[in-house]
């Protein structure tokens, strides 16, 4: 399998764990990532402000994957979805894509509608699959206890995306949650908004969304997500919740990826933990009480 990795702006600025992560799970696995450097934003943030030049944006990213005949991986929930409605609106709309085309015609761009954008957590849970997946399980994290969060772009609107997962009832990081061996828990208003949307509208409310969601988690080794700004929101401003609303949470949150490549007996030092912004350390202190380190060795 090959795709063009759309890093979007959120992963290389703010959480390369991520991306490091991502790339080195999928070399695991058999998928080969294309970097295509002429990438730029998916037009998300344009978008209040000028829907035609937030498609254009998108249009541009989608031309030059179609150029290589390239479906798109996407890592950042936002950008999945922006570039994925684009491309349902103008694969349904004739005269809306010629319009869009005439203006990328100026720097030399078209775009035909022959390529795909998908998530790369939907890549792991419909392409690869979950059977295929647990072969390549060598270190178990039994005993674990993550809480998946989906976020609100990985599955809506449920209208641009074919069903592969029920966005009102999701399963499907649940799933790959599970197959590491881990337990995923269920918790209360488990599809809440991480606030990062109205963030800078209005920030106390946007943290106490994300605190809401974090008190809501307990007795979960950490937080499990797919979302760049989802991490930012609960991660990256986890220290501005307990001083804003008194609290003392202490929650790690890592990305799917590093999960799944920790089960597989990839080290924890390829997986870009040292980028975690809640400490992991004591986490990571109970791999050591398998037999992990023998396990790599042969991985």
């Amino acid at each position: 399998m090959r795709f063009a990795l759309y890093l979007g702006c959120t992963v290389p600025i703010r959480t390369p764990n991520y991306e490091i992560s991502a790339r080195k799970l999928a070399k695991k696995i058999g998928i080969e990532f294309i970097d295509i450097p002429e990438f730029t934003c998916c037009g998300f943030p344009v978008k209040p402000v000028s829907v035609n030049m937030a498609m254009l944006m998108a249009t541009y990213n989608l031309a030059l994957a179609e150029e290589k005949s390239l479906d798109i991986c996407t890592l950042c929930s936002a950008c999945t979805s922006t570039l994925t409605e684009v491309v349902y609106k103008l694969n349904k709309d004739n005269g809306l894509k010629k319009k869009i085309n005439l203006q990328l015609e100026k720097i030399g761009k078209k775009y035909e509608g022959r390529i795909k954008v998908k998530h790369f957590a939907r890549i792991l849970y419909e392409d690869v699959g979950i059977e295929r997946l647990k072969k390549f399980v060598k270190v178990p994290l039994n005993g674990f206890r993550f809480a998946a969060h989906y976020g609100c772009h990985y599955l809506k609107p449920s209208e641009i995306y074919d069903g592969f997962d029920n966005p009102e009832r999701p399963v499907s990081l649940d799933k790959m949650i599970e197959i590491t061996g881990a337990q995923s828990v269920d918790y209360k208003e488990k599809n809440l908004c991480c606030g990062g949307g109205i963030l800078g509208i209005d920030e106390n409310i946007a943290l106490k969304m994300a605190s809401e969601k974090l008190e809501n988690i307990e007795g979960a080794d950490a937080m499990v997500l797919i979302c760049p700004f989802c991490s930012v929101m609960y991660e990256a401003n986890q220290r501005q919740i307990n001083k804003r609303f008194s609290s003392d949470i202490n929650l790690p949150v890592l990305f799917l990826p590093q999960i799944l490549g920790l089960s597989m007996g990839i080290p924890e030092e390829e997986m870009g933990f040292r980028f975690n912004k809640v400490k992991t350390k004591s986490l990571l202190e109970k791999l050591k009480h398998s037999d992990r380190e023998k396990v790599i060795e042969k991985a």
